[in-house]
């Protein structure tokens, strides 16, 4: 349970950042009221939770559904997961950019619970990557029935943590800024990048010692 914990959180927080989310955050939200923005908070991080446990539990699933066996799915996690840490890990900045052009439209007008979806939980704060990365974690499951309860009790727990730290990261996010910084900021996502990267090779390499069973008896 503790190993499947520590795996997601470490994937999980990687790819959300919640830290450097919060400067954007605090930028799309600065003429909102102290209490509109700690609500918004509050439903980002209820849907980033939901958005997560979805991946995690349905995402493997509904994939084998359709024919993509578990040794497959791993391989194509694995590398979908190191190519985001890559791409966080050579240009936090651009990645910064895309991020805070998504997030433009939550200044449009939209009712708080529709802003709050769209685009502050999808794709802000859990978008296409962190679905990736959750459906690539789901799919390190055991195949047999033991430990099957602990995993997803690990995995649900850090899905569950991510999202706590999605709303006090969004709700102290002034304070935040005022700390860190973009500099600091950026020095974090870099390290928690490469930890992502390690995560990728590992699902990826576990995936190829499925799919090839005599390498595994052979190491």
């Amino acid at each position: 349970m503790l190993d499947s914990f520590l795996l997601a959180f470490t994937a999980l927080f990687s790819i959300v950042n919640p830290i450097a989310m919060a400067l954007i955050f605090s930028q799309v939200t600065a003429d909102s009221s102290p209490r509109d923005r700690a609500r918004l908070a509050g439903l980002v991080s209820l849907y980033s939770a939901i958005v997560m446990l979805t991946a995690l539990w349905a995402g493997a699933y509904v994939l084998n559904f359709f024919g993509v066996s578990m040794a497959a799915l791993r391989v194509a996690g694995g590398f979908v997961v190191a190519e985001r840490a890559w791409v966080l890990l050579s240009a936090p900045e651009r990645h910064e950019a895309r991020k805070q052009e998504q997030a433009a439209p939550a200044a449009d007008g939209d009712t708080m619970a529709e802003s709050a979806f769209f685009p502050m939980t999808i794709p802000l704060t859990t978008g296409p990557g962190t679905i990736s990365v959750a459906i690539a974690l789901g799919a390190t499951r055991p195949t047999r029935g033991d430990g099957l309860t602990e995993f997803f009790v690990g995995m649900s727990g850090a899905a569950l943590a991510i999202a706590a730290l999605i709303w006090l990261s969004y709700r102290s996010a002034d304070h935040i800024v005022a700390f860190l910084g973009p500099t600091r900021v950026r020095v974090l996502t870099r390290l928690f990048a490469f930890l992502l990267f390690c995560v990728g090779v590992q699902i990826l390499l576990t995936g190829v010692l499925d799919a090839f069973p005599l390498l595994a008896r052979k190491g």
